[in-house]
């Protein structure tokens, strides 16, 4: 640890890191609640094909979304890898499906990059920027805009 105050703490974050296919992706590590091995679902009908279905942990209802699905990637048989990350997405405990969970890493601001602006209409929305670690990229989410505000009603209805 470094003993630079608060100053250079609070220029730093740390960040859970996860795999999805080869890329890696970073969420705050405050938005994290736990993770949890994969476990089927309870289906829920006429919902979009990447909301898997709702869990009960420990008496909450939680929706899982598949993150692979959401981010239109092709879909891979879940494995002894694929874990739930339990999340708290504006407000709402989610669960999202990924690969494989990574470690935690600690970026600080210098660390961090702009997200890249594409001219076509892809939806950068929910990436917050580009961390850098041992000169790889890492794609940090910004889980509360992972939803549109339909999908979020969507996820409420459930």
């Amino acid at each position: 640890m470094s003993h630079h105050g608060e100053t250079a703490k609070a220029l730093s974050t740390q960040y859970v890191t996860f795999k999805l296919g080869n890329e890696t992706y970073g969420i705050s590590i405050l938005k994290l609640n736990e993770i949890i091995a994969y476990q089927n679902c309870t289906t829920i009908p006429n919902v979009p094909s990447f909301i898997k279905g709702v869990l009960n942990l420990r008496g909450i209802v939680v929706p899982v979304i598949d993150l692979r699905e959401r981010f239109g990637m092709e879909t891979k048989i879940y494995d002894q890898f694929t874990v739930i990350m339990i999340l708290d997405v504006s407000g709402r405990i989610t669960g999202l499906v990924v690969d494989a969970v990574s470690d935690v890493i600690t970026l600080n601001r210098e660390d961090i990059r702009p997200r890249p602006q594409f001219s076509t209409g892809i939806n950068t929305e929910f990436i917050h920027g580009m961390g850098i670690k041992d000169s790889k990229f890492i794609i940090l989410l910004d889980v509360d805009k992972l939803l549109s505000d339909e999908e979020l009603n969507m996820v409420d209805g459930v």
